[in-house]
């Protein structure tokens, strides 16, 4: 909440912190899961007498910086980012703020972008590769549980005290310090691997606009310009994530635009889908073709209710401006159609 201001109890809020922890609830299974066959690496425990329970201060170690992927260094770089803005935030009492930005850090970053991103490695990547992700995975867990602690003691313990190698002999995460990370933070790994989600995002949007099914691979051409390194090196990421077909993927710094296909730009990258491979062009055609005739008979309608003196002299102002509205949103859509068969 906002300092200064009531709030009601809100159901819906209830139902979303309930979604939320069991998001995070799944999440956490699947980590468990991963790490159930692995030696995981502890760090030190770390001396200091002003600490009372250092002895039980262990935490997962990270590995060397050069056996992690880009979306490894950028998960990490977020956490330090998240733990700094919410320790700064909670020190400011500013709880409803910290709280906020803690389930963006979680839902929206580890779950749905780092848990998929990391599933390249663990399932295709070499043992090294996989080892290293999986102490990933185990090390952002374990210190979102304790940033998450004071806002969702009950669910954040019960996870806590299923994590390999750390729980037991007594020990609660009340009792276990606040993270205090340093040097994970990287803008640059974050400016890159944003360039990387817009253009996933592009993709998807594009397949979803299509009706394209979530399990068909797609062809796509890639003309990267000074960002080409950045997509070679991650192809098989972007494949995963936007359900490309490796085996139909170009790269190039500089590639013209094929006929009949979409064009996408997103971060700095330019991304050809052709049509071909994403949809059947006749019954594409047939059904943009519908769709276009449903739509000018709903502008033809608007246009006779707007030229009816009956209707604009008689009709309240906020209602005339309504339908006026619409006819713009109908142009708009008439034009998007249009498009869209000229590219087809």
């Amino acid at each position: 909440g906002t300092p200064g201001n009531d709030m009601k109890l809100s159901l819906t809020r209830v139902e979303s912190n309930r979604n939320f922890a069991n998001k995070m609830w799944n999440a956490a299974r699947f980590v468990v899961m991963n790490l159930a066959d692995d030696d995981l690496d502890l760090s030190e425990a770390t001396e200091d007498e002003s600490w009372e329970y250092d002895a039980f201060n262990r935490s997962y170690a990270l590995p060397a910086l050069d056996t992690l992927s880009l979306a490894d260094r950028w998960i990490l770089s977020r956490l330090q980012h998240t733990q700094d803005e919410v320790t700064r935030l909670i020190e400011n009492y500013q709880l409803g703020e910290a709280g906020r930005q803690l389930y963006e850090f979680v839902w929206s970053e580890y779950c749905d972008w780092y848990i998929e991103a990391a599933k390249t490695r663990l399932y295709s990547g070499s043992p090294a590769e996989a080892h290293a992700t999986r102490q990933v995975l185990a090390y952002v867990l374990e210190h979102s549980m304790r940033l998450l602690h004071p806002f969702m003691p009950f669910v954040t313990e019960t996870i806590w005290q299923n994590l390999p190698k750390l729980a037991g002999g007594g020990r609660a995460l009340i009792v276990s310090r606040w993270p205090h990370i340093t040097g994970l933070f990287d803008e640059s790994v974050e400016d890159a691997f944003t360039r990387l989600q817009d253009t996933v995002r592009a993709i998807r949007n594009a397949r979803s606009e299509y009706d394209v099914e979530a399990a068909r691979r797609i062809a796509a051409q890639f003309s990267a310009a000074e960002y080409q390194r950045l997509i070679e090196d991650n192809l098989a990421l972007i494949a995963a994530l936007a359900r490309l077909d490796p085996d139909k993927v170009l790269l190039a710094a500089d590639l013209p635009a094929p006929e009949k296909a979409i064009t996408l730009t997103a971060g700095g990258i330019t991304v050809y889908l052709p049509l071909a491979g994403m949809v059947d062009l006749e019954a594409e055609r047939a059904r943009l073709a519908k769709e276009m005739a449903q739509v000018d008979e709903q502008i033809r309608r608007s246009v006779d209710l707007l030229g009816n003196p009956g209707f604009v002299n008689k009709a309240p102002a906020h209602v005339i401006e309504r339908e006026r509205a619409k006819q713009a949103e109908l142009g708009e859509r008439k034009a998007q159609l249009a498009q869209r068969l000229t590219e087809i």
